[in-house]
């Protein structure tokens, strides 16, 4: 499709709720904040913190970074995102993805915990850099593992077009979980991604382990923020991360138009 201009992108984000008054409750944003400062594992996506980061700096960065309100009075209903935060953030994004294709046959690595939502615009952006060249890794498929919250089944490492998924007996699941990306990364052998583009603890973990990486992540995910502001995620694209899939096709073209300036 045509890409939309910043304007008519900003309008559909918020129409659609990608951005703008978001599904994600306050109480809900303001539960995992608090689960992030007690440093929770399942909330902190794989990623490790050099500063304390306690409950209200966690608020006043997400303020920042996402656009949530910063009011600590606000406890309960609506909650934002900033449309121009996310537009800001995909014209980084698309920056440093062109910067890599423009290196000449690049190493990118694909994942996502959403594979009924950001799945289709991943599957775009790993489509695209084929077309221009890019290699696209995908270590560790098959790599099978039992998480205790998921009742121990067995979940696998998959790929749909060169992105990373996990498998449950048949269907794509919602993951947050960082121990996938752990293992696809120590099974590379040495061939290490020019860049990671991911979601949820598949990016956290990729940060966390020093390679180049940029993902998306909604107002009640806040680890990939705090990631970003310590130096270990590239770019944190704040949205809703599981609206109707083809609510995401004009970001997508959009992105994708930025990646094409760059190149």
């Amino acid at each position: 499709m045509t890409p939309p201009s910043r304007s008519e992108l900003r309008d559909h984000l918020i129409a659609t709720k990608i951005a703008g008054d978001v599904a994600t409750s306050r109480e809900n944003n303001l539960d995992h904040y608090r689960s992030l400062a007690e440093r929770d594992p399942y909330y902190q996506l794989g990623l490790t913190f050099a500063q304390p980061w306690g409950y209200r700096d966690v608020l006043a960065l997400m303020a920042k970074s996402a656009g949530v309100s910063p009011d600590p009075a606000h406890r309960a209903g609506q909650d934002t995102i900033d449309p121009d935060r996310t537009i800001d953030a995909l014209d980084e994004m698309g920056a440093r993805i062109g910067a890599a294709l423009a290196g000449g046959r690049p190493r990118l690595l694909f994942a996502t915990g959403h594979p009924t939502g950001l799945l289709t615009v991943h599957l775009s952006l790993a489509r695209f850099a084929v077309r221009h060249g890019a290699k696209l890794l995908t270590p560790g498929e098959g790599w099978a593992y039992s998480p205790a919250y998921h009742g121990r089944r067995t979940r696998r490492v998959r790929y749909l077009d060169g992105v990373a998924m996990l498998d449950d007996h048949g269907g794509f699941v919602h993951t947050h979980d960082s121990a996938p990306m752990e293992a696809m990364l120590g099974s590379l052998n040495g061939e290490r991604p020019d860049l990671v583009i991911a979601d949820h603890g598949w990016a956290g973990a990729a940060g966390e382990a020093g390679h180049p990486t940029v993902g998306f992540a909604d107002c009640n995910d806040p680890a990939l923020f705090l990631g970003e502001a310590e130096g270990k995620i590239a770019v944190a694209v704040p949205l809703d991360d599981n609206v109707l899939p083809r609510y995401y096709r004009p970001l997508t073209a959009y992105l994708v138009s930025r990646v094409t300036q760059a190149l």
